[in-house]
């Protein structure tokens, strides 16, 4: 429950530190990016490289993010017609019961309810959980793309600068 409470937590940062860079991000860039205008060819060479290889690694991780959602999704969707198929399959027992039987059947397919009700949610609990971790580590790399580009930005500006007092 801890390790679960954890993800959520880290989640909820990641995706709040990610939503502060999303305007920024989605013209492909973020931070200082946009300001390419350095007079310096090699630094604005280095900054359009910096910014395109931060748009490529945070297209990948939203891939990433995409994927595990989706597999999520689909592993939730099993769990819950797997539950369907079991509770049905109770019912039927209970409805095909003798009379004298038929209360010893409602139990029984109770039980198993209840049981298929747990396993699902089980599963579905897993399910999100591992999605939960992929989302965040893909948004802790993301933020890493940013910083990168950032840092390799500001080297670039920082060279530019140099070179034009010299």
């Amino acid at each position: 429950m801890n390790k679960l409470l954890a993800t959520l937590i880290a989640g909820l940062f990641a995706t709040s530190v990610y939503a502060q860079t999303a305007p920024a991000v989605q013209s492909g860039m973020s931070g200082t990016a946009g300001v390419t205008a350095t007079g310096n060819a090699g630094a604005d060479k280095d900054i359009a490289k910096a910014d395109q290889k931060e748009a490529k690694e945070v297209a990948k991780q939203d891939e990433k993010i995409h994927k595990a959602s989706t597999k999520a999704s689909e592993k939730k969707a099993k769990a819950q017609q797997k539950a369907d198929k079991k509770i049905a399959d109770a019912q039927e027992k209970v409805a095909k019961a003798d009379p004298e039987d038929q209360a010893k059947a409602s139990a029984k397919a109770e039980k198993k309810i209840a049981d298929a009700q747990y396993d699902a949610q089980k599963t579905m609990i897993k399910a999100d959980e591992k999605a939960q971790k992929k989302i965040v580590d893909a948004n802790a790399d993301k933020a890493k793309a940013q910083a990168k580009a950032t840092e390799k930005r500001s080297e670039a500006m920082a060279e530019a600068h140099k070179d034009a007092a010299k």
